[in-house]
């Protein structure tokens, strides 16, 4: 259902990531961890398209996205949510996300 293959991002000299690939199948979770700094932020601005990859593929449902801009990512049902420790309490995860 989701394919990154070798996916390669650089801040001018600095390679945020550096062959990057794996696959989520459908029903599956996965799951992205590391260490502060190690990439992980950078992957997923990669893949949602707010960061273009310097290298590599962003496949979804079997197509390539990686030139797709972040809103048609997200039309296409590809989105992500930010890190916030400041969730409205008596409220849905759902409605904590919206």
């Amino acid at each position: 259902m989701f394919s990154v293959e070798h996916l390669a991002l650089s801040f001018g000299g600095v390679r945020a990531l550096n062959d990057v690939s794996f696959t989520a199948s459908k029903g599956e979770i996965t799951a992205i961890i590391g260490p502060n700094g190690a990439g992980k932020t950078s992957l997923f601005n990669s893949i949602s398209g707010f960061y273009k990859p310097t290298a590599g593929r962003v496949l979804f449902e079997g197509k390539d996205i990686t030139g797709a801009p972040a809103h048609r990512r997200a039309a296409m049902g590809l989105a992500r949510t930010f890190q916030n420790v400041a969730l409205f309490r008596g409220m849905t995860v759902l409605d904590n996300i919206k």
